[in-house]
């Protein structure tokens, strides 16, 4: 029997989760280092995979493992990793133990040294990994729904004054999908092939129902999944959740959490049920470009930097359902790219406010100004995480969202054109932000800031260096998810368009 890689890499951080919390208060310090451990050895593991997944064969899933769990309902454990769930892990593995040193001391809101904190933070890492892998619908769920509780606590003990609301607008929304979510599994498991394993996702591809039926059905899973992205209207409890987690929390939630849904979306909605997600493309695709506006409109408008980074994220996850519902394999890859980029350049966004909001006791953008004088390198940090999030060529982000954009204007050209505005109002809203929080005469609350000390400056290093890597060379994470892209785009019966302007005969392409 092959070794069971993914069965341990859920079960590391898990392990680690259970003796963290076992620490009294007084031993903090053992604690931090002993999650910290647990976080790279998981880390280790990811990386012997990805050392040994098998690039080629990157659409088929690879380290499978299978086994009954429940057979009377046709629950099995089977787990798997194709080259967009190996991203997604790979995601995960690295930021983890980055929130991990960022909360090394009391950052943000006073109490992250709390072993209870440090053992939710691996509890989100095991349980998220375990999305990833899942390949039974039912196992998927399980995961998907236990997922939030310690997220929940995240923010609601360890937050700002409003947590404990946040937190529960967090919960209420996301236990509403998922029930949602569960009516539609069950009556999956229904009009599947039964049986022991009834539940596993390679046997309900293309499930055999009816058009309204199919239908039905997609909008129990979409709706769920919508909420975690977040997609408008069903983003509105995201804003707060985030402005109030502490910011190691923020970077699990919003760049890490919320991928859940979009990656259901391409993995679990368009596989199951492609004559449903083609029905529903050009409503998904509106409510995408709504998405991207509204998020990048309210942004500009936030006067609290991590409410701003929220709503920024609520306009790059528009672009990330774009990519997915424009039905190109250009546009799929560059969704799912964006996945990646977009858990690192807003990991880097939120590490850097939350150092800043320690440093002033505020995340009031007007309680700032003048910052780059007396703090240059942090501010440098800061412009490079902007940068990335607006997209500049370059930087990770930009690849990713040109491939959205190209893809899509593939299939659907007026789509693409208004996403565009998106890009310009990214400008606005990241160098305005920057203008007013680092530029202009210094504040005399800001005078006594220290620049980047060396702790802080090991937290966001591996964070920018690789959103630099990724925007100079995507080329190996490409090779990793273009392949599933062309999978997807079979399961759903699609073809990519013709060139809109076809190249004259006997001239080079």
């Amino acid at each position: 029997m092959d070794f069971p890689w993914l069965a341990f890499i859920i079960a590391l951080p898990a392990l680690g989760s259970l003796v963290v919390a076992l620490f009294p208060r007084s031993l903090g310090h053992v604690a931090r280092s002993t999650a910290l451990l647990f976080s790279l050895a998981t880390f280790a593991m990811v990386f012997a995979v990805a050392w040994q997944f098998d690039v080629s064969a990157a659409g088929d899933y690879q380290f499978e493992q299978q086994a009954g769990w429940i057979p009377q309902f046709g629950v099995s454990w089977a787990v798997g990793v194709d080259g967009i769930a190996l991203s997604m892990i790979a995601l995960t593995a690295v930021l983890v133990p980055v929130c991990l040193l960022a909360a090394w001391t009391e950052l943000g809101h006073g109490r992250v040294a709390d072993p209870t904190f440090l053992s939710l933070i691996l509890a989100v890492e095991a349980l998220v990994i375990a999305v990833f892998c899942a390949r039974d619908l039912f196992l998927f769920y399980v995961f998907f729904e236990v997922m939030l509780i310690p997220m929940y606590f995240l923010i609601g003990r360890y937050g700002g004054e409003k947590a404990r609301s946040a937190a529960l607008q967090f919960l209420l929304y996301s236990l509403a999908g998922g029930l949602i979510m569960l009516v539609a599994v069950i009556t999956i498991y229904f009009y599947g092939p039964g049986g022991e394993t009834g539940f596993l996702l390679d046997g309900l591809a293309g499930l055999d129902v009816s058009e309204g039926v199919g239908r039905l059905l997609f909008l129990g899973l979409f709706i769920a999944f919508a909420i975690k992205a977040p997609l408008w209207p069903v983003h509105t409890w995201l804003p707060d959740a985030a402005a109030q987690a502490p910011p190691t929390a923020a970077v699990l939630l919003v760049g890490v959490l919320d991928k859940v849904g979009t990656f259901g979306m391409l993995v679990i909605c368009l596989p199951l049920f492609p004559e449903a997600s083609a029905w529903a493309a050009p409503v998904v695709i509106a409510l995408a470009l709504v998405s991207i506006l509204y998020g990048a409109f309210l942004a500009i408008a936030q006067t609290d930097v991590l409410r701003l980074i929220a709503y920024t994220s609520i306009s790059h996850f528009g672009f990330i359902v774009l990519g997915i519902f424009a039905m190109t394999s250009t546009s799929q890859a560059g969704a799912a790219l964006y996945q990646v980029n977009h858990g690192f350049s807003t990991a880097a966004m939120f590490l850097v406010a939350g150092m800043l909001a320690t440093r002033r006791g505020s995340s009031v953008i007007a309680h700032f100004g003048g910052t780059q004088k007396v703090a240059p390198l942090l501010a440098g940090v800061f412009l490079i995480a902007g940068l990335s999030s607006l997209a500049l060529p370059g930087l990770s982000s930009f690849v990713s969202e040109f491939l959205v954009l190209v893809g899509t204007f593939q299939r659907y050209q007026a789509a693409a054109v208004v996403a565009t505005i998106g890009i310009i109002l990214a400008a606005v809203y990241v160098l305005w932000l920057y203008e007013r929080m680092m530029t202009g005469p210094t504040r005399e609350e800001v005078k006594g800031f220290k620049d980047l000390r060396p702790r802080e400056a090991f937290v966001i290093a591996p964070v920018i260096a690789i959103i630099i890597a990724l925007g100079l060379y995507p080329k190996p994470v490409l090779d990793i998810l273009n392949p599933p892209a062309e999978r997807t785009m079979e399961q759903v019966g699609m073809t990519d368009p013709a060139p809109v302007y076809p190249v004259a005969e006997g001239t080079e392409p």
